[in-house]
C-alpha cells in the first residue's frame, strides 16, 4: 500500500455509465479479426519478413546450427531466440506448409502483447492517483470498473495504431521484442498489486528483450525501472528493484552470449521523414497520449504517467537515434495504447463525435474500394481496376476463394452492424471513441487478406522471380553462387528454389556452375549470360538478377 493518499484532483470525471463493458464475445470477435488474416494462403514477403523466415528455415532444414542461424553462410545479427520459435514450429508441424507452420507462434506472440498491454493499463488504472474524482452525493466510477473500461481502450487503441497492423502480422523480431515491452510494462505496472507476477514478468522480459536483437533498450528499460520503483510509494514496488537488478544481469548475460551488441545508430537524421513517420505510424494513439500528457500533466510523476513514459521514451529515442526506424518505433506502442487510454476520460463529447464520422467515412470507403478491385478481378467491371492490375502485376492471374469470398462478406455485415451499434447504444462508455476506428483497421486487414490477398502476395512474394530464374537453368542444378545479394533474395533463393546457395567469397572459387549477380554489374571472366530476370511487378529495367553460367 502507499504510505500516503494522493490530494492532487484529477482531470478525469466518470459517472457510473461511463464504465459500461466493453461485450466480451465482441471483444474476442474483433481480436480475432485482427490477429489471425495474413496466416494462411500467402508466401514470406520480401525483405524483414522473407529474411526472418529464411533463418528460420536454415535451422529447421538443418543447413544452419540453432546456436547461429544464417542464410547462404551469412549469420544473423542478434540473438537466435525469436528464429527459434519459427523453427521448433515448423519442426512441430511437418504437416503444415513452413510458412504457415511458422507463422502461429507469431499470431501467439501477437495474441500475448493484446494481453499484456491490457493487464497494464488496468492495473496502472487501478492506482490511487489514477481514480477519477469523487461525487459528493456518489455516483463515481467504482475503481475495478474504471479500470477495465480504460482497459478496453487501451487495446483498442493499439489495434487502431496504423504501425501495428503490418509489422506486427510479420515473423521477425521486432515483434518478440513487442511482447518483451508489453510484459515489462506489466510487470513494473502489477507491481503494487500481484508482487509475484510481476517480478517474473520482468524477470522473463528484460533477457528475451536481449535475446532478441535489442540488449540497449533493454538495459535502458531496466535502469529506468529500477529508479522508477526507487522513489515509489508503493513498497511492493521498491521491493521489485532487486528483481530488476537481476533482470539487468540476465539481460547483459543474453547479449553476450548471443553476441548481441552492435552498433546501430545513424550520425544523420531526417527531420522531415521523421515527424511525417510519426505523423501516420502512431495514430491514432499518439495525438491522444500527447492530450494524456497535457492534461494529467499536474500528475506527471504518478505512477499511471510514468511507467508508459519511459516505455516510450527509451524506443522513441532509439528510432531518432537510427534515422526514424519504425522497427525501433514499433516498441513504443503498447506505451502509446496505455497513455491513450487515460485521455479518453477528459475528452469533449464533440471529439468523439468526430472520430466516429472520421472513422465511418474512411474506413467505409476503404471497404468499397477494396470490393471494387475484387470485382474488377472477377467480373472485369469496372474496368478500369484490372487493367491496372495487369499493367503493374505482369502474368497475374486472378483466383477465387469461396472461403475467402465468405470471410469479406462476414467482416463488411459485421462493419454495419458495429457502426449502428456503436451509433445506438454505448454512447457514454469510456472506450466509444476507439471502437470504431480499431473496427475499421480490423476490417481494412482482413479485406486485403481475403479478397486482395492473390494479388498482394503476387506483389510481395518473391516466388515468381525464383520462378522465372528455375525456367532458365536445366533441373539437375542444385548450387547457385549468389555474392553481394541482400539476404531477402538469398532466402529466397534457398527457399523457393531449393538450391544451396554460396552468398560468400568469389564467383571463381565457387565450383557452382551457375551465378546470380544484380543487373548492371560487369560479367566475371570465364562466364557468360544466360538471362536476366526481374519481378513481374518491377518497373525498374535497371533491377533484377543476371543468370550466368560457366563456361
Amino acid at each position: 500500500m502507499p504510505h500516503s493518499r494522493v490530494n492532487l484532483p484529477t482531470p478525469a470525471i466518470v459517472a457510473e455509465r461511463g464504465v459500461e463493458r466493453l461485450p466480451r464475445l465482441a471483444l474476442i470477435l474483433l481480436c480475432a479479426a485482427y490477429v489471425l488474416p495474413g496466416i494462411f494462403g500467402r508466401d514470406p514477403w520480401r525483405n524483414a519478413d522473407l529474411t526472418a523466415f529464411g533463418f528460420m528455415a536454415s535451422i529447421a532444414e538443418g543447413r544452419a546450427s540453432w546456436w547461429q542461424p544464417a542464410i547462404a553462410g551469412i549469420p544473423a545479427d542478434g540473438g537466435p531466440l525469436p528464429y527459434w520459435l519459427g523453427a521448433l514450429a515448423i519442426k512441430a508441424l511437418p504437416f503444415l506448409d513452413a510458412p504457415v507452420a511458422a507463422r502461429l507462434p507469431y499470431a501467439v506472440v501477437l495474441v500475448g502483447v493484446l494481453v499484456a498491454v491490457w493487464y497494464a493499463c488496468f492495473h496502472l488504472a487501478r492506482t490511487e492517483a489514477a481514480q477519477p474524482v469523487a461525487f459528493a452525493f456518489g455516483g463515481e466510477a467504482q475503481a475495478v470498473d474504471y479500470a477495465r473500461a480504460l482497459a478496453d481502450g487501451s487495446l483498442l487503441a493499439l489495434m487502431a495504431s496504423l504501425g501495428l497492423l503490418q509489422l506486427g502480422h510479420e515473423t521477425t523480431p521486432e515483434l518478440v521484442q513487442l511482447l518483451a515491452v508489453a510484459v515489462y510494462l506489466y510487470g513494473l505496472a502489477a507491481a503494487p498489486f500481484r508482487a509475484w507476477r510481476s517480478r517474473l514478468a520482468v524477470l522473463a522480459a528484460l533477457p528475451t528483450l536481449a535475446a532478441s536483437g535489442a540488449p540497449t533498450v533493454a538495459c535502458a528499460l531496466g535502469v529506468l525501472g529500477v529508479l522508477l520503483n526507487h522513489r515509489s510509494s508503493y513498497d511492493a514496488a521498491k521491493s521489485q528493484r532487486a528483481w530488476l537488478l537481476g533482470a539487468l544481469t540476465l539481460a547483459v548475460v543474453a547479449a553476450w552470449a548471443f553476441d548481441g551488441w552492435a552498433w546501430r545508430l545513424q550520425p544523420e537524421v531526417h527531420v522531415g521523414s521523421l515527424l511525417t513517420l510519426l505523423a501516420w505510424f502512431c495514430w491514432p494513439a499518439g495525438p491522444l497520449a500527447l492530450w494524456t500528457l497535457w492534461r494529467w500533466r499536474r500528475h506527471g510523476l504518478r505512477r499511471h504517467i510514468t511507467v508508459p513514459a519511459i516505455a516510450l521514451l527509451v524506443p522513441l529515442t532509439a528510432c531518432i537515434g537510427m534515422d526514424g526506424s519504425e522497427r525501433a518505433l514499433l516498441l513504443a506502442l503498447p506505451s502509446l495504447a496505455i497513455l491513450s487510454a487515460f485521455a479518453l476520460p477528459t475528452l469533449s463529447r464533440g471529439f468523439s463525435a468526430a472520430v466516429d464520422w472520421f472513422s465511418v467515412f474512411f474506413f467505409s470507403a476503404a471497404a468499397l474500394f477494396f470490393w471494387l478491385y475484387y470485382l474488377s478481378m472477377h467480373t472485369g467491371w469496372p474496368e478500369r481496376p484490372l487493367a491496372n492490375l495487369k499493367r503493374l502485376a505482369e502474368g497475374f492471374e486472378p483466383q477465387f476463394s469461396l472461403v475467402a469470398l465468405v470471410m469479406a462478406v462476414l467482416a463488411s455485415v459485421a462493419w454495419l452492424a458495429l457502426v449502428r451499434w456503436r451509433t445506438a447504444r454505448h454512447r457514454h462508455a469510456l472506450w466509444k471513441s476507439l471502437a470504431l476506428p480499431a473496427g475499421g483497421v480490423a476490417l481494412g486487414w482482413l479485406l486485403v487478406m481475403s479478397l486482395l490477398l492473390p494479388p498482394l502476395d503476387y506483389a510481395r512474394s518473391l516466388a515468381p522471380l525464383v520462378s522465372r530464374l528455375k525456367a532458365r537453368m536445366p533441373p539437375e542444378v542444385s548450387c547457385l553462387a549468389a555474392p553481394e545479394q541482400n539476404l531477402p533474395t538469398l532466402a529466397a533463393l534457398e527457399w523457393h528454389g531449393g538450391w544451396t546457395v554460396l552468398g560468400r567469397g568469389a564467383i571463381a572459387t565457387s565450383g557452382c556452375s551457375y551465378a546470380v549477380v544484380g543487373a548492371g554489374q560487369a560479367t566475371p571472366p570465364g562466364w557468360q549470360v544466360v538471362a536476366q530476370v526481374k519481378r513481374p511487378t518491377d518497373r525498374s529495367g535497371s533491377a533484377g538478377l543476371v543468370l550466368l553460367k560457366r563456361q
